[in-house]
């Protein structure tokens, strides 16, 4: 792209646009911490996770002294909690329920925030979510059902949340500051994933699992309060910029500026190719972090033989390595662009690679190493923090390649992202359920596989220039 950065000096992390960043970042906290909070609760909501190797076992006699003595450990500090008889293969259900949830949502709440604003949009969906989260505990003793139909419609509630965040950054935020900010506000989820799985055992263990889920619906609430009194859709609307700033951001988004739109060139997105790379690109992304988020405490739990709280601290520490990356990532992006050291599309390019590269090799090597309890852990922090590097790469192409319909395209690239989730959350409970060792091998190298097709096809075929079907001279023939 050529974009020109402003020649008058604007201040970047004391102004408006940043504080913006901030308040989706604590966002992207709440949704995650709220989407994550089954999978450390889920470890002492049923007993079968404490046994590695036999799912399918009997619930009430394991058969080490070190599980059992972890699993009454964990009775004697909340005794009132139920415990629930799924199978893995239920569990993995439950898991993919919430991208069930989001899929319905993402491509038609992507379109409507376009038009009439993500704030609310955005907003309700957090509300949504952060009720259903605290209701959660009150499902699960109704029966499996009713928590399978709370999180898939507490997915369709995230999905709302999730993708209004690139309407308002088609808005907010100038091209050349677009991995910064991006990735302060993404950044979120990774340090919402590091503080509920780091915390989540311990409040398990000391108040009961129901708490888990009380405490971070009661944060979303919180959250919802402050964006709605905090953040507008768009610069010019909002009472407490500077016009300094203001005069900035618009100046800076000048060539793109988006007009109201009553349709969306559909037939020409379907023959795009460098969209389909960045949608190939989401699939094979959310395909290896979906099993991270969903199955890393049991993964630590079944292959380390630790107990609930233990394993939620060490389930923690790969998240602070991703929410670092997150940012550092953009940064460094931002300074390649603007230094003018490489191209968009270089950078793009470079970024992806070293997000699906480096993972897929710490992947294939954990079960060789499973023996290894600092080794396993080392590769366990290193996947979900190079993965995220995908961050300033094609996760925000959408902006660089149509900007006009960012939102849009963002909730069919979640949606493509969900779609594998749902299929790899499902395949992983069925492998481990046939057996624990062969199981998790064959999870891991079908993971590399798939970000190995999906770092090839976005080599091939992504680009960086706005789209000719993206720019406004094309809305004279929709």
């Amino acid at each position: 792209m050529d974009e020109k950065p402003s020649t008058r000096k604007v201040p970047e992390f004391c102004s408006l646009r940043y504080g913006l960043a901030l308040i989706m970042h604590f966002s992207n906290f709440t949704v995650i911490t709220q989407r994550v909070s089954l999978s450390i609760a889920i470890i002492a909501m049923v007993n079968s996770t404490q046994q590695p190797g036999l799912f399918n076992a009997s619930t009430e006699r394991p058969l080490a002294f070190t599980l059992n003595h972890s699993n009454r450990s964990t009775k004697e500090f909340n005794s009132g909690a139920s415990v629930y008889e799924w199978s893995p293969e239920t569990q993995g259900i439950i898991f993919s329920s919430i991208s069930y949830g989001i899929i319905l949502t993402l491509i038609p709440s992507g379109y409507l925030a376009g038009i009439f604003g993500a704030k609310q949009m955005l907003g309700a969906g957090l509300l949504i979510s952060s009720l259903l989260t605290l209701f959660t505990p009150l499902a699960a003793d109704f029966g499996v059902i009713l928590v399978i139909v709370i999180r898939t419609v507490q997915g369709m509630a995230q999905g709302m949340a999730w993708t209004g965040q690139f309407t308002i950054w088609a808005k907010w935020a100038p091209p050349l500051e677009r991995s910064k900010l991006t990735s302060i506000a993404g950044s979120g989820a990774a340090f919402g994933s590091f503080i509920i799985l780091c915390v989540g055992g311990l409040i398990s263990q000391t108040l009961g699992w129901p708490f888990i889920f009380y405490i971070f619906g009661s944060i979303g609430c919180v959250c919802c309060l402050l964006w709605f009194m905090v953040i507008y859709d768009d610069p010019m609307h909002h009472p407490c910029i500077s016009v300094r700033e203001k005069d900035h951001i618009v100046s800076s988004l000048a060539q793109q500026s988006s007009s109201p739109r009553r349709s969306v060139p559909i037939k020409a997105m379907v023959r795009c190719l460098p969209l389909w790379a960045i949608f190939t690109g989401f699939f094979s992304h959310f395909w290896l972090c979906t099993i991270i988020i969903t199955y890393l405490p049991t993964y630590i739990s079944s292959v380390l033989h630790v107990n609930i709280r233990d394993s939620g601290v060490l389930s923690s520490l790969p998240f602070i390595a991703a929410s670092s990356c997150t940012i550092l990532g953009g940064q460094l992006a931002d300074f390649l662009l603007s230094r003018k050291l490489l191209r968009l599309i270089t950078v793009r390019k470079l970024f992806s690679s070293l997000g699906l590269l480096l993972p897929s090799l710490c992947a294939v090597a954990l079960p060789f190493v499973a023996s290894s309890y600092t080794t396993t852990i080392i590769l366990l922090i290193l996947i979900p923090g190079t993965s995220n590097l995908c961050d300033s790469g094609f996760i925000i192409n959408t902006l660089d390649v149509a900007p006009r319909y960012a939102s849009f395209l963002m909730g069919i690239s979640r949606g493509f992202g969900l779609i594998a989730g749902i299929i790899s959350s499902t395949a992983t409970g069925f492998l481990i359920s046939q057996d624990s060792v062969s199981g998790w091998r064959n999870v891991f190298f079908l993971a590399a596989a798939v970000n190995m097709f999906g770092l090839v096809f976005y080599l091939t075929f992504g680009q960086a220039e706005i789209q000719h079907w993206a720019k406004e001279r094309t809305l004279t023939r929709l």
